[in-house]
């Protein structure tokens, strides 16, 4: 009973963190090791990514068929498909072959709380710039800019890093606006979350017990709701506000991690 309170906890961790630029995978990884919670594999963290997926699926879900409608006739629709998917080939190739060294290497604590800080003064400094938006259509970049994009995704195969937080201050600085970056960066989520799922299962499932299954699915459940309510605010919230609060947070939390691991280990 214990591991599935926790397996809500995290999961609620994971919905509302996924899409903010604050690391989900760094929160998970972070709060587990004070909870002591340990996932066969270290799957858990990425297998109950498929709640916020969903959720994208499910927020999105006429936007997205509208522009599978329109593939066999529109070539604007057939471009935009062409760069999500020239953007997520490079986290899909880095993440193929690095998969082994991320999870026994860079999944650790310290790692994750010296990122979160580091990554906080990158959002304030990318707040307080002069930036000139001249892109705000999340599906007309230049397939060149969706390629630097992805590539800048793979920094967050670091955790701590937030594959958001690189997405979208990426394509802030390469000009598209606030609302254009998060929403791309949305729709880039789906492939490159899909892909990681997909390929963790495929390399764990053997050693998952039924146990870990019904901690997978609570989790899940819980990262579905709260992503949810995320997707469908975090769009007004940062054209409006910025990501400053999200730069404090990622810095105290950091900080509050790197003290906890200093005193307890």
């Amino acid at each position: 009973m214990t591991n599935i309170i926790e397996a809500l906890f995290l999961g609620l961790i994971e919905g509302l963190t996924e899409f903010l630029p604050v690391s989900s995978t760094g929160h998970l990884l972070l709060v587990g090791h004070f909870l002591g919670f340990e996932s066969t594999g270290k799957t858990f963290e990425v297998l109950v990514q498929l709640g916020a997926i969903l959720a994208i699926l499910s927020v999105y879900f006429n936007k997205l068929w509208t522009i599978a409608k329109a593939l066999p006739h529109d070539p604007d629709a057939r471009r935009f498909v062409v760069g999500v998917v020239i953007a997520f080939l490079p986290a899909a190739l880095i993440g193929a072959v690095l998969h082994g060294f991320i999870k026994e290497v860079l999944f650790d604590p310290w790692i994750v709380c010296m990122t979160l800080i580091a990554g906080g003064f990158v959002l304030l400094l990318v707040d307080r710039m002069p930036l000139n938006a001249t892109r705000d259509d999340a599906t007309r970049f230049p397939l060149s800019m969706y390629l630097k994009i992805g590539i800048l995704q793979c920094l967050a195969m670091i955790p701590g890093v937030s594959r958001s937080g690189a997405t979208i201050v990426g394509a802030m600085l390469m000009g598209a606006s606030k609302r254009a970056a998060a929403e791309f960066s949305f729709f880039l989520a789906m492939p490159t979350m899909a892909g990681a799922f997909t390929y963790d299962l495929l390399k764990n499932y053997k050693i998952l017990t039924a146990n870990d299954a019904v901690t997978i699915v609570a989790g899940f459940i819980a990262a579905f709701i709260a992503a949810v309510v995320v997707v469908k605010t975090l769009l007004d919230y940062v054209s409006r506000h910025g990501f400053t609060p999200f730069a404090y947070w990622r810095i105290i939390l950091g900080a509050a991690g790197l003290a906890g691991l200093i005193a307890f280990g």
